[in-house]
């Protein structure tokens, strides 16, 4: 599934916190008619590509916060009582913020993620797209509720066919919000994380690089500009009709298996892992293929992001999903090499690659796998 809710941990205390030698901006923060009690709020925001977390006591009902960014940050704010020992974040406890260089005032009314912001215009610009937003969220909540009920029901048939109806709203989203956004705003003060979004875990390198291009320079100077650029490059390397990078690693018994051994053949290079759920969901469609045309010059060569200690829940999964093909990987989850090759953010992902090595369909799901290969093999 394409549309992930990623929620911040609160950080524990042996974190290294924030330095305040600098003031670039400043925080003052009020709680106003909040039920619950908070004794403490966290700030979590990401500088020159690291993770800062910052903490302040309430007292009275407000807090601060002193500190410095370069661009324009998104950030988050978490409140926490710490007398309660739960580790579980409520939407209520969370709100997000852009920090940018000014005197920020925000006031947290009647629960701590309804907030009111003064002094950022960064703010403003994302409230903008937060109120276009709405009703796709909407949407996409009412999704979700029917999503967990399928799967409670175990209906895997209807839970398939909601999740794409949520990859499609995710699509729309992206396109009809962010991507009229940074086409109307491409030097607004959050174009850069607006872009973000448009571009998604697949970038389209044609749509994305120009808009990159007219961002403020400031913004592509950034690190976190550079680090965009360098997801943009890698993307320019695997669009439709590139040829595939060559790599190596272990198949499961350790002997190692290269992408350019199966020249002659078409090859679909499926991104997955034991512990992704939607990559379970989508194997018997894989397999249901790979059945269909294993007689063909086609076969599938499986790159698992899998995590270190994690070898027999690989191996069972893939005894238990019948996924009988070839499968490496050097069971370094998100660092896995070929996935930061391919640039992967996000799985499942495939790519189809032709007999002569070069990339002829991506991200193909359910029935569109089986059509692409019917269409390939009736020419």
């Amino acid at each position: 599934m394409k549309k992930l809710f990623i929620i911040a941990a609160l950080v524990a205390p042996s974190v290294l916190f924030a330095q305040k030698e600098t003031a670039a901006f400043k925080i003052k923060g009020q709680l106003k008619n909040v039920k619950d009690t908070i004794d403490m709020v966290f700030l979590n925001y990401s500088a020159d590509g690291k993770r800062i977390t910052d903490s302040a006591v309430v007292v009275k009902g407000e807090y601060e916060f002193v500190n410095s960014v370069k661009l324009p940050t998104r950030a988050q704010l978490l409140a926490k009582n710490t007398a309660n020992k739960t580790t579980r974040i409520q939407q209520k406890s969370v709100a997000t913020i852009f920090l940018e260089a000014s005197n920020i005032k925000i006031q947290n009314v009647d629960s701590f993620s309804n907030i009111v912001v003064k002094g950022s215009k960064a703010q403003v610009e994302y409230e903008k797209l937060t109120a276009a937003l709405k009703p796709f969220n909407d949407e996409m909540q009412a999704l979700y509720k029917v999503f967990a009920e399928q799967n409670k029901n175990k209906d895997k048939e209807a839970a398939k066919k909601t999740e794409d109806a949520i990859d499609a709203l995710d699509d729309k989203q992206r396109e009809e919000v962010y991507g009229k956004y940074i086409n109307s705003n491409p030097i607004s003060p959050i174009g850069l994380y607006a872009l973000q979004q448009y571009a998604g875990y697949d970038i389209n390198a044609d749509k994305v690089e120009p808009l990159f291009n007219q961002l403020s320079p400031a913004a592509q100077a950034s690190t976190a500009g550079v680090d965009f650029k360098a997801k943009i490059e890698v993307a320019k390397k695997t669009g439709i009709g590139k040829y595939a990078m060559n790599f190596t690693q272990n198949d499961t018994l350790g002997n190692p298996v290269s992408l350019a051994s199966f020249k002659g053949k078409y090859v679909l290079v499926d991104f997955w892992a034991s512990w992704c759920g939607p990559c379970r969901r989508e194997n018997p469609n894989v397999v249901k293929t790979f059945n269909a045309y294993k007689d063909k010059p086609f076969t599938i060569l499986s790159v698992s992001l899998d995590q270190p200690n994690a070898k027999d829940k690989r191996i069972k999964a893939i005894h238990d999903d019948n996924l009988t093909w070839t499968h490496v990987s050097d069971l370094q989850f998100w660092n896995n090499e070929v996935a930061k090759q391919y640039g992967i953010q996000a799985i499942p992902q495939n790519l189809l690659i032709d007999p002569d090595g070069k990339i002829i369909a991506k991200n193909l799901r359910g029935e569109t796998l089986s059509e692409k290969l019917a269409t390939v093999f009736n020419k």
